[in-house]
């Protein structure tokens, strides 16, 4: 079972290979990504490492965190699964709708539903 783990603030030097050799110091690196703008093609400042174990990735995790990269104090955390939903614009499977709000008086939502 590997472990993914989260890098922020990185430099936009780092490439997705130096990413990985500076993780496979502590053990064996099932993939590293660094994530890029679509637009523009640069580093968005943050990727991921999947090593193989959970002893590994914290091993790596406790020795990187806070370190010095090119300037940059680098954050390096275990990665939290991503969310389900939200997507494009916050628009979610329910669509908008008033029955979760508490401020609307009449109307079911839409353009019109505020108070009156």
């Amino acid at each position: 079972m590997s472990t993914k783990i989260y890098v922020g603030n990185l430099p936009y030097s780092v490439t997705d290979s130096s990413l990985q050799s500076n993780f496979a110091e502590f053990g064996n690196v099932s993939s590293a990504k660094v994530m890029m703008d679509r637009e523009t093609g640069r580093s968005k400042g943050f990727g991921f490492v999947e090593m193989a174990s959970a002893e590994v990735a914290q091993a790596a995790i406790s020795a990187l965190h806070g370190m010095s990269v090119d300037g940059r104090s680098i954050v390096v955390n275990l990665a939290r699964p991503r969310e389900e939903g939200g997507g494009a614009g916050g628009y979610n499977a329910g669509g908008y709708s008033a029955s979760k709000r508490s401020d609307v008086g009449y109307g079911t939502g839409g353009y019109g539903g505020g108070r009156y």
